[in-house]
């Protein structure tokens, strides 16, 4: 190998080396060893533990009730989230786009709830569902705002989902205006030259164009979704009761407050991200498709 060939590639391992490392410390080994130890009874302290095989899998779906409400649960927050989030997304981000000299300012506007982080969201949340929405409604005709939205089964997962879109909203509309900004005036403008309304425009010119924006917002807000933990944990606990608890919460309860159990709470990861896996290869498979026919 030529001299100035082996001292590129090694130049090039030296710059990639660092975040390889910090990867395979932080993400790879703690991955792979959570694995490992789904398949034994380790209580995360002790040195010894013993192999179980599928125990804990078996366990987990068949004898855990706590665990598959979680999982419901956390299924019906993906769906309301993935339709929601994108849908508002893509509606702010083609209204600021009409907005020649106030984009900045409403871009910025909307973006500002995505900087805060999401457990402080929750918290000030917190304080506007039991403080300033009864006041509200004590001093306006808007009775219906004075609800128990933390309190109440029914309505506290509303709750959640209002945070998460106010909190998450704003990083999918910036994608998308990258996307509309890529999309050339000259298409629409012929469009609006053959007679075809607004919307026909957006439906039939834009939103084909930024196929590939909407996999990619698809994609992050499934993941996000299924691994949401902060805005439940702040908001709710999980409660009242176990009714909006998450799955992620459901692992972190078993592993760290209550129980101690490692090894079952590593199963129950190993299930969430088989369940990831899977709704992401659905979901990449059926956009691409759609990328393709646009």
């Amino acid at each position: 190998m030529p001299v100035k060939s082996y001292k590129h590639i090694v130049s090039l391992l030296a710059f990639v080396a660092p975040a390889f490392i910090i990867y395979l410390l932080f993400l790879l080994i703690p991955t792979i060893g959570g694995m490992y130890y789904s398949f034994t009874d380790w209580n995360g302290l002790n040195r010894n533990y013993s192999f179980i095989g599928l125990g804990n899998f078996i366990e987990a779906l068949r004898e855990d009730p706590d665990f598959v409400h979680s999982l419901l649960f956390t299924l019906k927050y993906v769906l309301f989230m993935i339709v929601l989030q994108n849908v508002f997304a893509l509606v702010l981000a083609v209204f600021i786009e009409t907005k020649t000299r106030t984009k900045g300012f409403f871009r910025t506007i909307f973006f500002m709830p995505n900087m805060i982080s999401t457990i402080i969201s929750a918290f000030m949340w917190t304080f506007v569902f039991s403080q300033v929405l009864p006041q509200i409604a004590e001093k306006t005709a808007m009775s219906f705002l004075d609800q128990l939205w933390i309190g109440d089964p029914k309505v506290s997962f509303y709750s959640i989902i209002i945070v998460s879109l106010w909190n998450g909203v704003g990083y999918m509309m910036i994608i998308y205006l990258a996307a509309l900004q890529g999309v050339p005036q000259s298409l629409k403008e012929a469009a609006v030259i053959d007679g075809a309304s607004p919307f026909q425009t957006f439906r039939k010119v834009t939103l084909p164009m930024i196929t590939h924006a909407v996999t990619i917002c698809f994609f992050l807000t499934l993941n996000g979704a299924f691994k949401v933990f902060e805005v439940v944990y702040g908001l709710t606990g999980g409660g009242p009761g176990r009714s909006t608890q998450v799955i992620t919460m459901n692992i972190y309860e078993e592993a760290f407050s209550n129980n101690f159990r490692y090894g079952y709470a590593s199963a129950k990861s190993v299930i969430l991200f088989v369940i990831i896996l899977i709704f992401t290869f659905i979901q990449i498979g059926v956009m691409k498709r759609k990328e393709v026919e646009a």
